[in-house]
């Protein structure tokens, strides 16, 4: 059985169909690449798979139970977790404790003390642990990326959403969100990951679906997806496009 196995599913908003009849599988410790030009339906389909939106019409099922419609909070207590483009921690609070707040209300039920421990564990793979007393709004881009992705693990996911994790990187910063990304993979992680550098994404993913006006019109290895006429398309047109109103 697949960990995630999305039915035609669709969402709408008036007259505008975000996401049209989108179907496709996850297997568990499998990276998905998610990819598609703006207004494509990316972020409406993972608000739909986070609990953040309804759909109209379709399932969703996380290892065989259908977590469709279900709440925010319910679906996190049933094991997904997500990061976002705009990253915003709690900035008054400390580094730790922002983590403590994805352990201590997540999937996973333990003590104050067994919270604290495997928080300080979290900001120790991800490169926080020095920084754990200082308040969130001190910390860098990168570092906040960083602690956006700790305050997700700590939820003790089965599945991971990653939304535009590299988004507002330097080449050097991509390079080390992309190994954190690896790692976790590496690790029986499985990830669900929206980007719009192309290039990062067909480098960690084995599989890509390209999304186009709420559509999926590819599904398959990154080369042969780079090679699908319609992606092609897709891009070349959404290139023209913005040079045209430049």
């Amino acid at each position: 059985m697949p960990l995630l196995e999305v039915e035609r599913l669709s969402k709408g908003f008036g007259g505008v169909r975000a996401v049209s009849d989108v179907s496709f599988a996850l297997d568990e410790g499998e990276l998905l690449g998610i990819m598609g030009p703006n207004g494509s339906g990316k972020t409406t389909l993972f608000n739909l798979i986070a609990g953040a939106l309804s759909p109209d019409a379709g399932r969703i099922r996380l290892a065989g139970r259908d977590i469709a419609g279900r709440p925010a909070h319910e679906v996190c207590a049933a094991g997904v977790a997500r990061t976002f483009q705009l990253v915003r921690p709690f900035a008054g609070l400390t580094v730790l404790e922002n983590v403590l707040v994805g352990r201590l209300y997540g999937r996973a039920r333990t003590t104050t003390s067994e919270a604290v421990t495997e928080a300080r564990r979290l900001l120790r793979v991800l490169g926080l642990e020095p920084r754990a007393g200082e308040p969130a709004a001190r910390l860098t881009l990168i570092d906040r990326k960083r602690l956006e992705l700790a305050r997700a693990l700590a939820t003790s996911p089965r599945l991971l959403l990653l939304d535009e994790f590299m988004a507002g990187l330097n080449p050097v910063e991509t390079a080390t969100a992309m190994e954190l990304v690896r790692d976790l993979v590496a690790g029986g992680m499985t990830v669900l990951m929206v980007e719009h550098i192309v290039w990062a994404l067909m480098d960690l993913a084995r599989r890509i679906i390209v999304l186009s006006a709420g559509e999926k019109i590819a599904d398959g290895p990154p080369a042969a997806v780079a090679a699908d006429p319609n992606v092609v398309d897709v891009y070349l047109g959404a290139a023209v496009e913005r040079r045209t109103r430049a």
